[in-house]
């Protein structure tokens, strides 16, 4: 991105980097898709897969909102996923799964692809930071990407820890609190303007990171500039050289 200001600021205190994972680190629409057709053509369904997707993810904050306001109890985010299934498949015309397959899809949100940058950028980044998850995906889900893609973090945070859904301030508290840090001593990675700025009224620091393609081609996902983020990056690649790693 050339000079920016992230290369004028001083983050020398900063000691964690943590990372929002669906959308930021890996490519939810193209892994949801790619699974739904699997399992579609297994069952014999067809539909809109991409559109599919897209439907899912709709209703991810609505899905949470019930728990943040007290209408559902603590529900992790696997099951909120299966909860909002059917309404997704009857809406686009998928209703061929059984039980069984729509369990199986339900695991599609453990099985998506990371954005070329993501291993690589993390482990420059990983060098001088602790790297770790601050999700509101469940840490069972959490792990298995992790380990599909070969991520190198050094930590899994999730917001089931803190029975909290982000954007609720207790997730950034309470990941930093977990990491033995005060707020000002990490820096909340998404590229998730709305997900940064509940993270900077919490006291951390804030790194956006364009992903473009996030929502589809013609999705409307969050694009640079980010002028109230402390640093503005189009990858993690570009993320640590601006973080000299």
């Amino acid at each position: 991105m050339g000079k920016s200001y992230s290369q004028l600021a001083d983050f020398s205190d900063v000691r964690a980097l943590t990372f929002d994972v669906f959308g930021t680190t890996v490519d939810w629409r193209t892994g949801v898709a790619a699974e739904a057709r699997r399992l579609g053509e297994l069952n014999g369904v067809h539909a809109d897969w991409g559109r599919l997707a897209d439907a899912w993810r709709a209703l991810y904050m609505p899905s949470m909102d019930r728990v943040r306001s007290g209408e559902l109890p603590w529900t992790n985010f696997d099951r909120l996923h299966r909860m909002s299934l059917d309404e997704v498949l009857r809406d686009v015309g998928a209703e061929g799964f059984d039980a069984a397959a729509r369990e199986e899809l339900t695991l599609a949100w453990e099985r998506l692809p990371p954005w070329p940058d993501a291993a690589p950028g993390l482990e420059r980044l990983a060098r001088r930071y602790t790297v770790t998850t601050l999700s509101n995906g469940n840490r069972s889900q959490q792990e298995a990407l992790i380990r599909l893609a070969t991520l190198p973090f050094h930590r899994v945070l999730s917001a089931e820890d803190f029975g909290h859904y982000k954007p609720d301030p207790e997730v950034y508290r309470g990941g930093a609190s977990a990491l033995g840090l005060n707020t000002s001593q990490v820096m909340m990675v998404a590229a998730h303007k709305g997900d940064l700025r509940a993270a900077q009224a919490a006291g951390l620091k804030a790194a956006f990171v364009e992903r473009p393609l996030e929502k589809g081609p013609r999705g409307g996902a969050d694009r640079l500039p980010d002028p109230y983020a402390d640093v503005q990056a189009t990858d993690f690649l570009d993320l640590a050289d601006q973080l000299g790693c």
